[in-house]
């Protein structure tokens, strides 16, 4: 008796897997259990637009159910495009999202809610960024792709000739403006220190500072500031300690140990300073190892600066891949093999890190050899950067309240108007932009 109902358990057991495998092989299934089309867009490059291929026909060999059909083109145009899709309802069922972007689709209800996926399929420990994408209620709204975070990059061959040591992750910004000093030098191969240093013909800057990511944000949540409250929905800019920050930076600009808005207008582009041997550091995000590597400079990089009460800030920017809300059904059950494709894939991960354009999300992958070898030698410091890194207080109007802080600040940059002016002007016109899009 005893061994008959081993066996009926044992049958009831096989039929159970049984069913739980013909229902997990058949959830991207089509109506009728036919193939499905998934719509998937992404913003191309020259560099990685075969690796994407490759992984593409991968992804596909493991799930000849799934047919891509593909929606790509460069940064610019695939964004323009994209709102045009979504407000024709005609958008990808899944695309490549710039990080601080994520927000704006998410705020205006076109991505799916994916916590219910994430806590099924993901484990958060064992990925770097999955929290930048959650919202204040907790909501999951993408997974990255590959993360962008800053560090302090610094060309060896400039501080051996100015004979100053290397940074250390225990300078402050007081320390890099000190070794900036050192550093910048003019057509006469004057240093800033020397008394006969003329400030008017800048060959060499000492750090070279870009807009919000790369620049000025940065510096103020190291100094305790920022633009936004928690709520993401209030202008804090009028504080005594964005002032304090800002006066840093303008008076680091009015020496020329940084250059303004306008100098970097004199060079191809406004990351270009670096790469071209025209600054000694600058504050930078991975996928500047790219042209770093391809100049052929001798280079390092270690963490950013502390500010004056020991806090430390890196900027992060998590190109995430997000799921279009319409996308329902088998078609959205496509969309998700996809993303865990990316996500829990060892291989796929390290395919895409040997492009040099991220650090791979998953932890396992950032922090293997293969990704911790060659050049910068201190890639580490990407990693220990996760510590203290967060948003570049994204929310749904973020590149419309970028652009107002920007048209202020670079006034006082340019010496135009002072500090003070500089942030309640700042303060009144980001606000405006939060109050038209929340106080609707």
């Amino acid at each position: 008796m005893k061994s008959q109902h081993k066996k009926w358990g044992a049958l009831l057991l096989a039929i159970t897997l049984l069913s739980a495998l013909l229902i997990s092989g058949c959830s991207t299934k089509g109506k009728g259990g036919g193939d499905v089309e998934l719509k998937l867009g992404f913003y191309s490059s020259a560099q990685s637009d075969e690796k994407m291929q490759e992984l593409i026909a991968k992804f596909q060999e493991k799930h000849p159910n799934i047919k891509i059909k593909t929606e790509s083109s460069p940064y610019n145009q695939f964004f323009q495009k994209l709102d045009t899709q979504i407000a024709a309802e005609s958008a990808p069922d899944v695309w490549l999202s710039d990080g601080v972007l994520v927000p704006k689709y998410a705020e205006r209800g076109v991505l799916k809610d994916l916590t219910e996926w994430i806590q099924r399929d993901l484990k958060a420990g064992d990925y770097y960024g999955l929290e930048f994408n959650k919202d204040a209620a907790g909501k999951y709204w993408g997974v990255p792709q590959g993360i962008q975070i800053a560090v302090l990059y610094y060309n060896k061959d400039m501080f051996d000739e100015a004979q100053i040591e290397y940074p250390t992750d225990a300078w402050s910004w007081d320390d890099l403006k000190t070794a900036a000093e050192k550093l910048t030098k003019d057509t006469n191969g004057k240093y800033a220190v020397d008394p006969a240093f003329d400030k008017n013909k800048i060959s060499q800057y000492g750090l070279t500072f870009f807009s919000i990511t790369e620049g000025w944000m940065t510096v103020l949540k190291s100094y305790g500031g920022g633009v936004l409250n928690e709520t993401l929905e209030q202008s804090i800019i009028d504080s005594p300690e964005n002032k304090a920050a800002l006066d840093w930076i303008v008076d680091g600009m009015q020496r020329e140990l940084l250059p303004t808005p306008s100098d970097l207008k004199s060079f191809q582009s406004n990351m270009a300073p670096f790469p071209s041997k025209a600054a000694a550091m600058r504050i930078g995000i991975y996928a500047r190892t790219i042209d770093a590597n391809a100049a052929g400079l001798n280079y390092d990089v270690t963490l950013l600066p502390k500010g004056p009460e020991g806090k430390r800030f890196s900027p992060v920017i998590a190109n995430s891949w997000v799921i279009n809300k319409k996308a329902e059904g088998a078609v959205g059950e496509a969309a998700w093999e996809w993303v865990k494709f990316w996500a829990t894939e060892d291989e796929v991960q390290k395919e895409w890190a040997s492009l040099g354009e991220a650090v791979p999300v998953k932890k396992s992958v950032a922090n293997s050899e293969q990704f911790l070898s060659g050049s910068p030698a201190n890639k580490q410091a990407f990693l220990d950067s996760f510590e203290f890194a967060g948003t570049l207080d994204v929310n749904a109007v973020w590149s419309e309240w970028v652009g107002k802080f920007n048209d202020s600040i670079n006034r006082a940059f340019e010496g135009e108007i002072s500090v003070e002016q500089a942030m309640k002007q700042a303060d009144q016109e980001v606000q405006k932009v939060l109050d038209e899009f929340y106080k609707k």
